[in-house]
């Protein structure tokens, strides 16, 4: 009888498995070459100059403005033309707050209603013809608006929506489809199939599973394409000055503006401080909600 033993195994030390070093904040500003601060350095420059000019001489006189633009003559500040832009009928930028944030709101809640689902039928179907349909959707990307304004008239004339506000809208809504369809599509891609079986066991359609657990799943995206689309309705001016004509009675922030002091240009005393009416809301607006739209549009880069 021939008995087999099995060879004794030495217990050999583990190695420890090697980490990447940790680059701290401070290493990697250090780290930085000298041409990436000088471009950094250029960009707030550029970026800062106008808003400064803007704010600074909203508050000055003609002449101070004309001297010496980028100067700041504390005693010669006032706000007296701040106060005529604001109660001057003429320049009625305040009364056209109200009509611009019903445009956002409006635009904004029947764009996520339709873009919501089809971006949801879309990334949940491997089909040749439904990623066709994305790439119809994507083509609107590439239109500029201002080409497809005069066409616009037309067929909105023809429907009898031409000088109206739902024209309006309509209009809003179909330029803001095409980018909010595709940051739902590459969101939703991210979110597991496991989830609409699971919600379809549970006897679930499919409506309801998008709007009752994957549209909840989708804020970041969702807060993005609203303060994106929100920054664009409100600044747009070739859409509202063409779509809805003086007849009308409605009046944007920008239009507004336009209608107000395009008579008077050469006096910057009503220029600079309606300007700056028009354009703090939304700058502060960008400021306060910037890490929002920069995990938004980053969220659904990588998968996993």
């Amino acid at each position: 009888m021939v008995v087999v033993t099995e060879p004794k195994v030495h217990n050999r030390p583990r190695t420890a498995p090697v980490s990447a070093p940790e680059v701290s904040p401070t290493e990697q500003r250090e780290s930085r070459s000298p041409l990436h601060r000088v471009l950094l350095g250029l960009l707030f420059v550029v970026m800062t100059v106008p808003v400064y000019l803007l704010v600074v001489n909203a508050f000055k006189s003609q002449q101070d403005i004309l001297d010496s633009p980028f100067s700041i003559p504390l005693s010669g500040l006032t706000f007296e033309h701040m106060s005529a832009a604001i109660s001057n009928p003429q320049y009625n930028v305040i009364g056209g707050y109200g009509f611009t944030l019903f445009l956002v709101v409006t635009v904004d809640v029947l764009c996520i209603a339709l873009a919501g689902p089809a971006a949801y039928a879309i990334a949940r179907s491997l089909k040749k013809r439904t990623q066709l349909v994305l790439l119809y959707f994507l083509a609107g990307t590439f239109i500029p608006g201002a080409a497809v304004i005069i066409p616009v008239i037309y067929v909105l004339g023809e429907v009898g929506l031409a000088n109206t506000v739902t024209g309006l809208v309509a209009h809003d809504v179909a330029s803001t489809l095409p980018v909010s369809i595709f940051l739902f599509v590459g969101f939703i891609r991210t979110i597991p199939v496991d989830i609409d079986h699971a919600a379809t066991i549970d006897g679930a359609g499919r409506y309801r599973t998008f709007w009752t657990i994957i549209f909840p799943l989708m804020r970041p995206a969702v807060v993005t394409v609203l303060i994106l689309n929100s920054i664009g309705i409100w600044n747009d001016f070739i859409s509202p000055q063409i779509l809805l004509s003086p007849s009308s009675g409605h009046y944007t922030v920008t239009t507004a503006i336009y209608a107000g002091i395009s008579q008077y240009s050469t006096d910057l005393t009503k220029v600079f401080p309606n300007l700056l009416l028009a354009v703090a809301p939304v700058i502060i607006f960008f400021i306060y909600m910037q890490r929002h739209i920069i995990s938004g549009l980053t969220v659904g880069a990588v998968k996993g």
